[in-house]
Parts: C-alpha cells; sequence; structure tokens
C-alpha cells in the first residue's frame, strides 16, 4: 500500500499540473468573442452629413449677413456716387432725379457729420432689395430739401449698417444733403422711436428711420430734423407704394424665390456627389463649387430679403 502525503502548511493549495480537478469544480468560463463590427448605418451617417451641410450653410449665412453684406454694399456705394456726381455735374443737375424714379435709383447724398456719415448715397425706394444699396427715401414723400416731410431708412446692422449710430443723434446736430435741386440743410428736433412718438407740427422736416437693435430689433428709431434752407417745390410723389416699404417691413415674395435657390443649391450638391463617385473627385469638386457657391450666394439674398428692411 502507498504512502500517503499529507501536505503541511507551506505546500500549495491547487493540485500539481496535470492532476485531474476534483469532482464537481466548475471549470473557468471562457472569455466571449467580441462581436464583428458591421457597416456603420448610411441612414445615419447620411443624417449627419445633412445636419453639418445645414450648420455650415447657417453660419456662411451669418458671415454673409455682418460681413459680406457691407462689402456688397460698399461697392455699390462707390457705383451710384459716381453715377449720382456724373448726373448733378451736368448744367443745373437736369439729369438728377427731382421726383418719383427707377426703385434703386440713387437720388441724394447725404452728410451727417456728428455720426460719421460722409458722401452717403441716398436711393429711391425702401424695400429690403432697395436698402441692401444704401439708405432708401420712402417713395409716396417728397425729396430731401422738397417742401413737406421726407423719410429716409436705413439698415441698422446689415449692409453696411450705414444708420448704425443714428440713435446717437442729439437735438441740435446738423444733416446735409445734396439732390439735383442743390444743397439742404436740417438740424435734429428730437430723437424718439415707435415706442415714444415724436409730435413735431414743422411743416419742412426729414425723418429718418432705423432699427431699434442690431440683434433683434423689436421697434424702431425716429430722428425729427426741422428744414433749415428754404423748402424747394416737388414734382410730386408716389401715392401708393408696397407693403415692403414700409417700416420694419419684409419681402414676403422673396420666400418662393429663396426655396427655388434652396432647392436649386440640394439639386446642384447631389449631380456634384454623383459626379465625384462616378468621376474622379477632384474633377467634380472643382466644377461644381463655382457653381453652388454662386447658388449660395443667391440664396443668401434671398433670405436677407426675409429679414426687416430696417435690420
Amino acid at each position: 500500500m502507498a504512502d500517503t502525503v499529507l501536505a503541511g502548511p507551506g505546500a500549495p493549495a491547487f493540485p500539481e499540473a496535470g492532476a485531474a480537478a476534483a469532482p464537481g469544480t466548475p471549470e473557468p468560463a471562457a472569455p466571449a468573442p467580441a462581436p464583428p463590427e458591421g457597416p456603420a448605418n448610411p441612414a445615419l451617417q447620411a443624417a449627419g452629413v445633412a445636419l453639418l451641410l445645414l450648420a455650415l450653410i447657417a453660419l456662411g449665412f451669418i458671415v454673409y449677413l455682418y460681413g459680406l453684406s457691407g462689402v456688397q454694399e460698399a461697392r455699390s456705394q462707390v457705383v451710384l456716387y459716381q453715377r449720382l456726381q456724373t448726373e448733378l455735374a451736368e448744367v443745373g443737375g437736369i439729369a438728377a432725379p427731382l421726383g418719383p424714379t427707377a426703385a434703386g435709383a440713387p437720388i441724394a447724398i447725404l452728410d451727417i457729420p456728428s455720426i460719421g456719415i460722409h458722401d452717403m448715397v441716398v436711393v429711391e425706394g425702401t424695400s429690403p432689395e432697395n436698402l441692401t444699396l444704401g439708405p432708401g427715401h420712402r417713395r409716396d414723400t417728397p425729396y430731401p430739401g422738397q417742401a413737406g416731410v421726407s423719410q429716409i431708412f436705413g439698415r441698422r446692422a446689415t449692409f453696411g449698417g450705414p444708420f448704425a449710430r443714428l440713435a446717437d443723434l442729439r437735438p441740435g446736430a446738423f444733416i446735409e444733403t445734396i439732390t439735383g435741386q442743390g444743397e439742404a440743410t436740417y438740424t435734429v428736433a428730437a430723437v424718439g422711436n415707435s415706442k415714444v412718438r415724436i409730435e413735431d407740427p414743422a411743416p419742412n422736416k426729414l425723418l429718418l428711420f432705423t432699427a431699434s437693435s442690431p440683434v433683434v430689433p423689436s421697434y424702431y428709431v425716429e430722428v425729427d430734423a426741422r428744414l433749415t434752407t428754404a423748402p424747394r417745390p416737388t414734382p410730386g410723389v408716389v401715392h401708393v407704394i408696397n407693403a415692403s416699404e414700409l417700416v420694419m417691413a419684409s419681402d414676403g415674395g422673396a420666400l418662393v424665390l429663396t426655396w427655388t435657390w434652396a432647392l436649386a443649391l440640394v439639386l446642384v450638391s447631389v449631380v456634384g456627389t454623383l459626379a465625384a463617385i462616378r468621376w474622379s473627385p477632384w474633377v467634380a469638386y472643382l466644377a461644381v463649387t463655382p457653381v453652388a457657391l454662386a447658388v449660395l450666394w443667391a440664396l443668401y439674398q434671398s433670405l436677407a430679403m426675409l429679414l426687416p428692411n430696417l435690420y
């Protein structure tokens, strides 16, 4: 009979290699294999790309409103100033308009030294589109310098913000205008807004309007200035204007155009993607990018028309 060897206090508590496990002892479970990585969900990928593009378009619109639109307005002012100077240089300024004329045409030069406005061109019309060119003259009022109450609208924040500092005017400040009838001078009598209206019985004056805030305008600022030079005769005014030419109005008609340009942008994107898949991506992108940028610019312009004209 073989001798039985008992484990001492220092002996290992597990069986030697090769020894069979005691009956009833569970074997350690093997680690579960990692699940195979399948392809990403195409629908989620498409949704992610669409959201990213939408965010980029929204960011681009902000850059357009507060940056590029100012460059566009400055360029328009240069062209319009040269045109109006040529018309005023004619004998007696007979080439310059004195009454109702085409919307967007230059009609006057505005100077307000106390707030840094010099040689600013005023155009005919106060629609959102007209005010992308600079301050606009309301067509159912006489021209600056003429007898009666003339009105000029200007943007507060976008397209150069020509009237950004209008609320800084104080009574006694001078406003000068030049039209085909010559120079006219106004003196600021009061500064108010649509919440605190100005009551001024003066028959010959100039009213200037802009938005109350460069962020979210809820009302408008109004400057009342009295004519201090002899009033000029007026050949008449337009008696009916469009709803988009009123204070703080937007152009609802631009909504259809906005959707048209948005669909055009989607179409250009789809065509570019298909071309990149079928042919060389770089060639496709080089061909589509200029078209996409042109469509995007037109889309931004249409979207801007949906904002209040004084913003």
